[in-house]
């Protein structure tokens, strides 16, 4: 029977991850210069405005709207041409403190969690980056057609774009069920080069063609034409593209999204702290696949459930697994803090393209392998 899996991502000029690359780049403006800062930002951009809100409470003074506009425009949204321009857009700041209600839960001695929530980590031993294959094809169109556009490797591009695989698995093979790209251009770009150029340029550089057969549908612009695009066609807000940010809808995703969020809330760091355990259980061959749940309440420091799921996939008993967890792990949020050394401005890294999967950031390291295994021999031996 054939399985039929389908994820999506986007390009940086998608009205969506605009607001979260503008959240996340303010608040590493505002680590840069404080550390402890605290910040929840939210971005919100229609067509001729942008709105700034939330919470951030910091020792820092950055200018707010010089670092919006410097953003939007090093995307590509700087003239008019664009139906949106980051010199002219009207900048709307509502910004103001941590409520002092939850700074009293999370500044204790011992660090409570910002916000109560679940959250998930996960990791298959399907790509060499423990990320779901589809999830990481997708992701690297969207990546490559970004690229063609900065590096004018193909012409008359925009920044908008969106992307979307459909991977088939039949007795064991995968193939390509159906690509979508949608990439916008500019109003003089021929139509049917276009589509060349990207099949090319594109599909063709990131697909495997053992996964391309006669049978593969492939839709380039489907409604023929993507002139108007990003906040000129359609508002956006951050957290909206969560699946996006983590593994394409393939698995559960928590109540919280992650951009312009500091270290202490929870729903950002834990699900960075539980996907690094997923991999590390996941690269010490104790299943194949691993799902690790974690949830919080507002100002408590330990978890209030940590659990896991293999999918039938584990070599030891589940009840092993949690108890080397248990033993090698620590979810608390000041360790979290710690162990994935997130007191730094690293957040515009996590942006675009999911926030897993990228090998430069610290919850994807492997440091535990040998101690898991280690726990392993010594449970075995007991």
């Amino acid at each position: 029977m054939e399985k039929l899996f389908t994820t999506e991502s986007v390009t940086i000029g998608h009205p969506d991850k605009m607001c979260d690359l503008i959240a996340d780049t303010i608040l590493d403006a505002y680590l840069r210069k404080d550390p402890n800062t605290r910040c929840a930002c939210e971005v919100a951009i229609s067509k001729n405005k942008v709105f700034i809100m939330g919470e951030i409470t910091s020792k820092a003074t950055i200018n707010i709207e010089k670092i919006v506009r410097k953003t939007i425009n090093a995307i590509g949204y700087n003239n008019d041409e664009l139906l949106f321009n980051g010199n002219t857009v009207d900048i709307i700041i509502d910004i103001h403190k941590q409520s002092l209600d939850i700074k009293r839960g999370v500044d204790q001695k011992e660090l409570g969690a910002g916000d109560q929530g679940i959250m998930y980590g996960y990791a298959t031993n399907e790509t060499i980056s423990c990320m779901p294959k589809v999830h990481e094809l997708s992701s690297m169109l969207a990546k490559r057609l970004e690229k063609v556009r900065t590096k004018n490797i193909i012409q008359g591009l925009r920044p908008d774009g969106k992307v979307q695989v459909t991977l088939a698995i039949n007795k064991n093979k995968e193939t390509i069920k159906c690509l979508v790209i949608s990439a916008q251009h500019d109003p003089t770009k021929d139509l049917k080069l276009l589509k060349e150029e990207i099949i090319k340029e594109v599909i063709k550089k990131v697909i495997p063609s053992n996964l391309i057969t006669k049978s593969t549908q492939i839709f380039i612009n489907p409604t023929g034409r993507f002139v108007i695009g990003g906040p000129a066609s359609d508002s956006g807000l951050t957290g909206r593209k969560i699946m996006v940010d983590t593994y394409g809808g393939l698995i559960p995703h928590g109540g919280g999204a992650f951009s312009g969020k500091d270290y202490t809330k929870v729903d950002r760091s834990a699900a960075y702290y539980a996907r690094y355990v997923a991999k590390n259980i996941v690269k010490s061959n104790l299943a194949s696949k691993c799902l690790v749940s974690v949830s919080y309440a507002i100002g408590v420091s330990k978890p209030l459930m940590v659990d896991i799921e293999t999918f039938n996939t584990n070599t030891v008993p589940k009840t092993t697994i949690l108890k080397i967890i248990n033993q090698v792990f620590d979810f608390s949020p000041s360790n979290i803090i710690k162990e994935l050394d997130l007191k730094h401005p690293i957040y515009t890294k996590t942006t675009l393209y999911s926030h897993f999967g990228k090998p430069n950031l610290s919850w994807e390291k492997l440091d535990k392998v040998d101690i898991i295994k280690q726990y392993l021999t010594k449970i075995s031996n007991s």
